[in-house]
């Protein structure tokens, strides 16, 4: 029946443009004008003729109108682009995976300038960039000279709308309300909210002064359901059948469900003056905050784990497979209720001013640059064990199944004993980015090189990270905590019912004091002092390119050739404990330099170049994660010095990845907006970073550290195969298909490690979309198989996220000239994130984020 009423959908969604008002197909019926297409179509035909046109391989996003592109954040249109995909995060597509690898391979820059970032290392969330703020977006899959060096599987770059692009003054404004289905199922979750956002754009004085004025605020609920199996006591596990084999046991699992808010804004300031055709100055900002307050309840079971068989005795109903105990019963067992708030406030700045100008022969160009992005965020949890050992029974067998029974009432607070505060952690992030660009650029007549560039880059930057932790129990002197205090929270699909004060915040400070949840004081622990770091880096570039053309064997050939030369100097600092005396502050860092060469061919193969073959070699760089080269170290050392030292550290001294690679890729451009392509790519990457046990030398004296080093690295390769096509009346279609591999492994897990980090072997996806007489339409799904990924903060948590196919629906009709109404849909199937730890298939985390819909006007005048 679900798949009949599917049908019916997609049925109806493509025959509906006979509904469309009489009004508007009699103008069209009118006397043949000028056509001017908008819409998908125009999308469509503007980001393939930019990929057309490009000297290197690259995919565009274009948008469609002003303040329209395809989806609501650039980050869902770039996870729908050949070879690429994206993780989801709070049920958003976030950051992004490209051929084969994660975000520490892939550079991110906003009109041409390197962002700062509010994660731990480098990687740009690009759901904070939402359509209203930009015009479009280019991928560049392939190397050139004058690009920024840092992506070795690509760079992105967004662009803001250029006002003096358009012709008169021009407002659009959007107005949405979305609605979560999930949140029917969970109480005190909200189900409905707002989204609005705007554009305005304007010339003065005779078109020499440009403005873009730009807005958007989202006030996103953020819900989930989470069913987690916590992994194994592998080295400390007894037989439990008698048969003479170790068991391997569970340590627990957890139940949990989110209720909260996920509030995002932006805003955009652009101002182009061109005093003469010889030169245009342009200065923009941009600023994106991100307020997450997420109420939470949880349950974590109890130890199950046996350790050395001691609770051999208490368990009965054993479903043991590969020797992991995966299901059974359990007496005696405790467990704990979690009442939880989780607040992150986010923030991003970037600003810059731009000058372009002919002098002579010459064009000049500088650009001046800075870039801010902070996080701070809190996790709060108030904490009760169960009064009484309890008879717990599982079933975790893998493939999402996840059975359990807690054998005891979690809704009555009754039953769980006196209640802990801890608050873990309050954490404070912060990165700055200043960078000055110089460039100069010349036709001229060297054999096939017709145009020269030349160019300077120099940027300096510093991220740094501190934390405190504490709990708190002993309430405050006229504090309590009574039954009256809480609720029962029943949610629909999970196991138990939970238990949640009605009034978290203010129950808390009344219960344990006004400063509860205030660092301001309190002392950080040893743990706090020793994850806090700073990194430093200061980065210079010159670079030279030639632009190429000309004829060879009765073809027309274009492209560019050209070197990047590199030096940086980096710097780590944070806080070294020895056989865990009190923290004292240590550094250490490196210096390097890379030649980065690079060469784009475009063969035209007929008159029309309609045929076209790219040709592509370069040797990338993508420098270390910014959190894995700080400077702290906790070590223990041996009193018999002949034995080295032991402990886990950051590490200054990592050098940038860096892959030698080749791309081959046949375009036929067969009409307006069609394009059949099949290309190839290879990288053989060195330097690539891993977490392990090294052998190295501290102060002199050999040691064994667990740090992230420079491994051998390895191959990635893979073929990439795109039809597109727009028919005469009013359909098209997009579809795309990747196979990537790579022999790279992980180091994690030792007996079996996970291939690289955001290699998926199969990835592709197709979106049909029809468009005529202002009824527009379109479906997309998009598939990825497995693939690994780091989903937390922290360096080295790798997880495996199973295959995925994601599903949207979209349709808008426009009423007038000026008005258009939208409806649409997320995560049309309800896909679920399954991560699978350690290569153990019955180690599975299990979300649920639900549908998403929307309903909305867009006005523009």
């Amino acid at each position: 029946m679900k798949h009949k009423k599917m049908s019916w959908l997609i049925a109806t969604l493509f025959t509906s443009p006979l509904l469309v008002q009489q009004a508007l197909a009699q103008e069209a019926a009118g006397d043949i004008q000028q056509v001017n297409v908008t819409g998908i179509r125009a999308s469509v035909r503007n980001a393939l003729a930019a990929k057309e046109a490009s000297n290197s391989i690259v995919e565009v996003v274009s948008s469609e109108d002003i303040g329209k592109l395809p989806d609501t954040t650039i980050a869902e249109s770039l996870a729908r682009l050949p070879g690429m995909s994206s993780g989801l995060d709070r049920g958003n597509a976030s950051q992004v995976v490209a051929r084969g690898l994660g975000p520490r391979f892939i550079g991110a820059t906003l009109n041409g300038r390197e962002l700062a970032s509010s994660e731990p290392n480098r990687a740009v969330r690009f759901e904070q960039f939402p359509s209203e703020s930009l015009s479009g977006a280019t991928v560049y899959k392939t190397q050139s000279a004058e690009l920024v060096e840092g992506g070795v599987a690509t760079t992105i770059d967004l662009q803001t709308v250029s006002p003096l692009k358009y012709n008169g003054r021009q407002v659009s404004l959007k107005a949405d309300a979305l609605y979560y289905a999930m949140a029917r199922d969970i109480p005190g979750a909200t189900k409905l909210a707002p989204r609005v956002g705007g554009v305005y754009i304007d010339q003065f004085d005779n078109r020499k002064l440009g403005v873009a004025l730009a807005f958007s605020y989202q006030d996103q609920p953020s819900i989930e359901k989470n069913v987690k199996q916590f992994g194994f006591n592998e080295d400390h596990s007894a037989d439990l059948n008698g048969d003479g084999k170790i068991d391997k046991t569970p340590w627990g699992w957890g139940d949990s469900a989110k209720r909260g808010k996920d509030k995002r804004s932006s805003v955009l300031g652009k101002v182009e003056w061109k005093p003469s055709g010889d030169a245009i100055i342009t200065g923009d900002a941009y600023y994106a905050q991100a307020k997450i307050k997420e109420p939470g309840v949880a349950h974590w079971s109890g130890d199950t784990g046996n350790w050395d068989g001691w609770q051999k005795s208490a368990y009965s109903n054993l479903d043991i497979r590969n020797g992991y105990v995966v299901g059974g019963t359990v007496t005696g067992v405790g467990l704990t209720t979690n009442d939880t708030l989780w607040t992150q406030d986010m923030d991003t700045f970037a600003t810059g001013v731009n000058g372009k100008f002919n002098v002579g022969d010459w064009k000049i160009e500088s650009d001046l640059s800075t870039s801010r992005a902070g996080r701070d965020s809190q996790w709060r949890d108030l904490r009760q064990v169960s009064n009484n050992g309890a008879t717990v029974s599982f079933s975790f067998t893998g493939d999402e199944r996840q059975v359990y029974s807690y054998g005891q009432d979690t809704g009555n607070p009754a039953n769980f004993g006196a209640a802990t505060l801890y608050v873990d952690t309050d954490g404070h992030l912060r990165d700055s980015l200043n960078a000055l660009h110089l460039s100069a650029a010349r036709a001229v007549e060297w054999g096939p090189v017709n145009k020269l560039k030349i160019g300077a880059r120099a940027t300096d930057r510093e991220k740094d990270y501190h934390q405190t932790t504490w709990n708190i129990s002993r309430l405050a002197p006229n504090g309590s905590l009574s039954n009256s205090d809480y609720e029962t929270v029943n949610i629909a699909g999970m196991g138990a019912p939970f238990i949640a004060l009605k009034d978290f915040v203010g129950t808390m400070q009344r219960a344990f004091g006004a400063s509860a949840f205030d660092a301001s004081g309190r002392v950080p622990t040893q743990n706090d002092l020793l994850s806090g770091w700073r990194v430093k880096e200061r980065s210079s570039s010159l670079y030279a390119q030639g632009d190429l053309g000309g004829g060879l064997g009765g073809k027309s050939y274009r492209g560019n050739v050209g070197v990047r030369v590199v030096h940086t100097t980096q710097t780590g600092e944070g806080m070294q404990s020895l056989n865990n005396a009190a923290p004292t502050a240590v550094s250490d860092g490196t210096t390097y330099t890379e030649i980065l060469p690079s060469l784009n061919l475009i063969f035209n193969m007929d008159e029309k170049q309609e045929h076209q073959v790219r040709f592509s070699v370069a040797r990338a760089m993508s420098r270390a994660p910014l959190d894995e080269m700080r400077g702290s170290r906790n070590i223990f050392v041996d009193p018999n010095p002949a034995m080295p030292l032991t402990g886990s550290a950051g590490n200054p001294q990592l050098k940038p990845m860096m892959a030698n690679q080749v791309d081959l890729v046949y375009q036929w451009y067969f009409g307006k907006g069609s394009l059949l392509s099949a290309g190839a790519f290879y990288k053989k990457i060195t330097r690539y970073i891993g977490i392990v046990s090294d052998n190295t030398t501290i102060d002199g004296r050999p040691a064994v550290i667990t740090r992230s080093v420079n491994g051998e690295g390895g191959n990635v390769r893979g073929l990439e195969f795109i039809y597109q096509q727009a028919f005469d009346n009013g359909f098209g279609v997009s579809s795309n298909y990747s196979y990537t591999n790579s022999d790279i492994k992980e180091s994690f897990p030792t007996a079996n490690p996970f291939p690289i980090e955001g290699l998926m072997k199969h990835n592709g996806g197709v979106t049909l979309w029809y468009e005529k007489n202002g009824f527009e339409a379109r479906t997309s799904a998009n598939y990825h198989s497995k693939f690994v990924r780091n989903p937390t903060w922290g360096a080295g948590q790798l997880i495996e996220n199973g295959a995925e196919t994601y599903l949207t629906l979209n349709v808008a009709q426009q009423l007038t000239k000026q008005m258009q109404v939208r409806f649409g849909i997320d995560n049309l199937t309800n896909q679920k994130v399954v991560y699978t730890s350690a290569n153990i298939p019955q180690q599975q985390e299990v979300t649920e984020f639900g549908r998403r819909f929307n309903l909305g006007l867009s006005y523009k005048f």
